[in-house]
């Protein structure tokens, strides 16, 4: 697509970067909620600031709750909750607005790190705005508005700045030995995953840096001035953090091969691009009721991976900048070869489209060129399913954020609470005030958060089978009151269930805390 004479690009960018600002401060007014994942960072941070060390997360311990147990957290990188650690030291703000504040300028170093890349491979300016606006269609890009996920946000921050270095680096030297190295350390601080994204992005820069070499041996030189400093990354990254604790690679359950096994990752493109997982409520992971049965699920994947190979092959065909197809197929190849050893191991991976997304955001550019040189009825229908994609993601927005803003509770963070009312969580931070040595129990990650003066222990949700692993439930011995807050659906056989999980404590009394949240208290020791 050529670029006009006119500021098209300009008004395209300058619309998207005030959209973005304007939601920021209405963000900032009403902050978000949190998804579970990075709400387990947060509690490492309350744990930091009431004292604990690094990375650590305190809490009572199970073989006697009288005791505290640290664990290292490596189930996900630090950054996720550092970032507004840092934040919050500087300026005084509480969690709900730092996270404001932090999404805001993601967002905007995200969308302008892919605006250089995709000029630096070939597109033209008007083109690479048109993509931002195809970015910012995507349900992936609205959801930090609504649900903090940490990780997620950081990541889309760095990597669009971390291809642009790929595509920039043009000869061995110091400056590259020093790229190569940082990225690897600032890209997994933000979320661990990137480190796929780093091997396929490290292949392209060594392709771009030896393509008019003869011979094997020119190739390996030029691969030794990255290889070197991608190992002592990945080196440092193992040895002072993953090898410290558990992490979704460290445990496989037997090889399974499924039709998903390869079809979801060959699905991607359309997966996270098109927003199509997000749409559906999770096809195969869902997110909440699910859209069509497994059998429906399985076929539509199938349906999927196909149009996005025929998408691939068209896009790698009719797009001429050599640069852009190269990072199409290396990531495109990279997803589909390492998620489909990582599903057919049975690794603690979800089929989710969130970890593909680099591949919904680097098709961007592609299919809007693709667009732009296509019958006007093809145009118009590109148009149509995004601007559909678009309204859909506006929806959710506007939706998501009056339900935070007028129903979701609010406590000492500032973050919106959708799993308690506020007049329960009124009371929860009054005995909070009042206790010292106190230990609350909740089933949810983000609640806790709220509780500055006690120790909490954040309890797996009970399913409605209740099927659980009571070893992961039961905490022995007793440390002063317990307050256990639960909805009030948990009556029953739930709620036993919870209660026998503290066999050290008799005697719990029941007080509504609101028409849908109970208390259970209990200060008494079993003899």
């Amino acid at each position: 697509m050529p670029d006009n004479k006119t500021n098209t690009h300009k008004i395209m960018l300058a619309v998207i970067g005030l959209a973005v600002l304007i939601m920021g401060v209405l963000l900032f007014i009403s902050p978000p909620a949190v998804f579970p994942d990075p709400g387990m960072g947060l509690q490492v941070m309350r744990s930091m600031q009431l004292g604990g060390g690094f990375n650590l997360f305190t809490s009572p311990d199970q073989g006697d709750i009288s005791q505290n147990y640290s664990d290292f957290l490596t189930w996900w990188s630090p950054g996720q909750y550092l970032v507004p650690y840092f934040f919050q030291w500087v300026t005084s703000l509480n969690t709900g607005q730092v996270i404001a504040i932090i999404i805001t300028i993601c967002q905007l170093v995200g969308l302008a790190g892919f605006y250089c890349f995709f000029k630096k491979i070939g597109f033209t300016k008007l083109t690479a705005a048109i993509s931002l606006v195809f970015i910012a269609c995507q349900q992936a890009f609205v959801v930090p508005y609504i649900f903090y996920n940490g990780g997620e946000i950081l990541l889309f921050a760095f990597e669009g700045w971390f291809l642009y270095g790929c595509a920039t680096l043009k000869k061995p030297d110091l400056k590259l030995l020093l790229f190569v190295l940082f990225s690897g350390w600032l890209g997994f601080f933000c979320k661990s995953s990137f480190l796929w994204i780093y091997a396929a992005g490290l292949c392209c820069l060594w392709t771009r840096i030896s393509v008019n070499l003869a011979g094997v041996w020119p190739w390996i030189k030029k691969g030794l001035w990255i290889a070197i400093p991608a190992i002592i990354a990945i080196l440092c990254i193992h040895i002072f953090y993953l090898s410290k604790g558990q992490n979704p690679t460290s445990n496989a359950h037997g090889i399974k091969l499924t039709l998903q096994t390869f079809g979801f990752p060959l699905a991607s493109p359309i997966l996270s691009g098109f927003s199509a997982d997000d749409l559906l409520h999770g096809l195969l992971y869902h997110t909440g009721i699910p859209v069509f049965n497994d059998t429906w699920s399985i076929f539509i994947l199938l349906l999927l991976a196909i149009l996005s190979i025929w998408l691939i092959f068209k896009i790698v065909r009719n797009v001429p900048n050599n640069d852009y197809r190269l990072f199409i197929v290396a990531f495109y190849l990279a997803a589909v070869l390492i998620f489909g050893i990582t599903y057919l191991r049975q690794l603690t991976i979800s089929y989710e489209a969130r970890h593909f997304r680099i591949i919904g955001l680097l098709i961007a550019p592609g299919l809007v060129y693709l667009a732009s040189r296509a019958k006007t009825t093809y145009r118009w229908g590109v148009i149509a399913l995004v601007a559909g994609i678009g309204f859909i993601s506006v929806a959710y927005v506007v939706k998501g954020y009056q339900f935070n803003k007028n129903k979701s509770t609010r406590g000492i963070t500032g973050i919106a609470q959708p799993n308690i009312d506020q007049a329960s969580l009124n009371q929860v931070m009054k005995l909070d005030r009042e206790n010292k040595d106190a230990i609350f129990v909740f089933v949810s990650d983000d609640i806790g958060l709220e509780i500055k003066h006690n120790r909490i222990i954040t309890l797996q949700p009970i399913g409605a089978d209740l099927k659980i692993n009571m070893d992961d439930y039961v905490y022995k011995g007793f440390a002063g009151p317990l307050y256990i807050v639960l909805p009030e659906s948990y009556a029953g056989p739930k709620e036993k269930l919870i209660m026998k999980s503290f066999p050290g404590y008799a005697g719990f009394n029941l007080s509504m805390l609101s028409d849908n949240y109970v208390l259970y208290a209990a200060k008494l020791k079993r003899k």
